[in-house]
C-alpha cells in the first residue's frame, strides 16, 4: 500500500498567536523573541522578510535591517497552550501523528483513500484547525516525511499542495538545494562552491560523489534529493539528554553569580529527571566566553537523580573547566545517558529525612510551578524553569531567548 504522509506548519506560529489576542498588529512588522540586542528572533513576520530579517537572526541586526518592526518578547506558556489546542484536533483526526515541534507535525494517513481519501481529509483537518483556533496553518500531502515538508515549503503562506505519486522528483526539480532539510549554511556553500543551484543537479549525480564531498551526510542529501525518505511517523519520541543555558545580557566575570545560577540549573534538571523516573550518568558544563570561544567539560557518575549529588558534581566541573577568567558570555549544562529508574539510596550519606524531603519538594513544584520552592544560594537566578514535563513524549518548546 502506497504510503500517504502529511506534514502540517502552524505559519510564523509566535506571529499569529500574537495578531489573535491584538488585532492590530495584523498586517505590520513584527519580530518575537529575545528583546535585547544580544537576544535572537525566534520568529518573524512576511512583512519583515523582505528586508532580510529571519528566524535565528541577532535581534540587533533584525531591528537594524527593519527598524519600523514592532519587538515583542513572547510568552511560552501561551504559545504552548495554543500549540496544545492544534495537537488535539489532529489527535482526534489522525490514525497516528508526530509531534516534531510546537509548531509542526506529521501524520500518516496511509489507508484513508479507500475510506474517504487523503487529501479530502487533509483539506477539512487544515480547515478545522483555522475555523476553532483562528491560526493560519499549511500542508503538504506526499508519499514520505521529506517530500512533504518540502512541498508545504512551496504551499505556504497559509495553503495546502499534494504531491502526485511518482511526480516527486519532478516536483523537487527546480527548487534551490536549500530547500532540502538538513542542509545547512555550511552544506550549501559547499555545494554552491561545486556549481549546484537547483536540486535537478544533485538528481543528476551519482551517490559516491557526494558521499566524496560531504561524508555520510552526502547520501543523505542524495537520497532528499531523489525524493526517499523512508522515516515513519513516530507518536513518541524518548529523550536522550535535557539541558539548560542562559546567555548574559551583559557579558560577566562574577563566580557567585555563575555558581548561583549552576546550582538553579541543577536543581531545576534534576527535579526533571525525578518527574520522569529517570537518572542521568553523564553530566556536563558549558562556557562561552566574550571572545565566543566555546569550552565543555563533562563527567561520568553513578546513576542520580539528587541535587545534593549533582551540585557539587557541576560545581566541581565548573571550577576545571572556568581557568581563563575572561569575561562569560554564555553558562549551561546538560544531562545525558539517561536511562529510566528512581533514585537509589546511599547507605552511607542518605537518610530518610532526605528522601522524604525529596518527595515534599517535588510534591510542592508539581503544584506550584518548578521555581516555588528553591535553594537560597540559587534564588538570585531568574527564569530558570519548564512549562512542561520533558519526558511526556512531546518535543520541547523552543524559547524566545532567554536573559540572566
Amino acid at each position: 500500500m502506497e504510503k500517504q504522509i502529511i506534514h502540517l506548519d502552524l505559519d510564523t506560529f509566535y506571529v499569529s498567536v500574537e495578531r489573535k489576542m491584538d488585532s492590530r498588529l495584523r498586517n505590520k512588522p513584527l519580530l518575537v523573541g529575545g528583546t535585547s540586542d544580544r537576544g535572537v528572533v525566534a520568529a518573524c513576520s512576511y512583512e519583515t522578510r523582505g528586508f532580510g530579517v529571519h528566524s535565528g537572526m541577532s535581534m540587533k541586526l533584525a531591528r537594524q535591517l527593519c527598524p519600523e518592526a514592532i519587538v515583542i518578547r513572547g510568552n511560552a506558556g501561551t504559545y504552548s497552550k495554543h500549540s496544545d489546542e492544534v495537537t488535539e484536533i489532529i489527535k482526534q483526526e489522525t490514525p497516528l501523528f508526530e509531534k516534531s515541534s510546537i509548531d509542526e507535525f506529521y501524520a500518516d494517513l496511509t489507508g484513508m483513500d479507500r475510506f474517504y481519501g487523503c487529501y479530502k481529509l487533509a483539506s477539512e483537518i487544515r480547515n478545522k484547525i483555522i475555523k476553532e483556533t483562528g491560526l493560519p496553518i499549511s500542508f503538504g500531502l506526499s508519499v514520505n516525511k521529506v517530500v512533504s515538508k518540502i512541498a508545504t515549503g512551496e504551499a505556504k503562506p497559509n495553503a495546502q499542495l499534494m504531491i502526485d505519486t511518482g511526480h516527486e522528483k519532478e516536483f523537487m526539480a527546480p527548487l534551490s538545494i536549500k530547500k532540502i532539510p538538513q542542509v545547512g549554511d555550511k552544506t550549501y556553500q559547499t555545494l554552491r562552491h561545486l556549481g549546484v543551484r537547483q536540486i535537478r543537479t544533485i538528481q543528476e549525480m551519482q551517490e559516491d560523489m557526494m558521499i566524496r564531498v560531504l561524508g555520510k551526510n552526502g547520501s543523505m542529501i542524495w537520497r532528499r534529493a531523489q525524493g526517499l525518505d523512508n522515516r515513519p511517523v513516530i507518536a513518541f519520541n524518548e529523550r536522550k539528554s535535557i539541558s539548560t543555558e542562559r546567555t548574559f545580557d551583559k557579558d560577566t566575570i562574577d563566580v557567585a553569580k555563575l555558581k548561583s545560577i549552576l546550582i538553579a540549573m541543577t536543581e531545576n534538571l534534576a527535579f526533571q529527571l525525578r518527574r520522569g523516573d529517570k537518572l542521568t550518568a553523564c553530566i556536563n558544563v558549558k562556557i562561552k566566553y566574550s571572545d565566543f570561544n566555546t569550552y565543555s567539560k563533562q563527567l561520568r557518575i553513578p546513576f542520580c537523580s539528587a541535587d545534593h549529588i549533582l551540585i557539587p558534581k557541576i560545581l566541581e566541573i565548573f571550577e576545571r573547566l572556568y581557568n581563563r577568567r575572561l569575561l562569560v558570555r554564555l553558562i549551561g549544562i546538560r544531562f545525558s545517558h539517561l536511562v529510566s529508574g528512581n533514585y537509589q539510596i546511599n547507605l552511607f550519606d542518605d537518610t530518610e529525612n532526605a528522601l522524604n524531603l525529596y518527595n515534599a519538594l517535588d510534591k510542592m513544584r508539581e503544584k506550584y510551578g518548578d521555581r516555588s520552592v528553591v535553594r537560597a544560594s540559587g534564588l538570585g537566578a531568574k527564569t530558570i524553569g519548564r512549562m512542561t514535563n520533558p519526558f511526556n513524549g512531546l518535543p520541547p518548546v523552543v524559547l524566545a531567548h532567554r536573559k540572566q
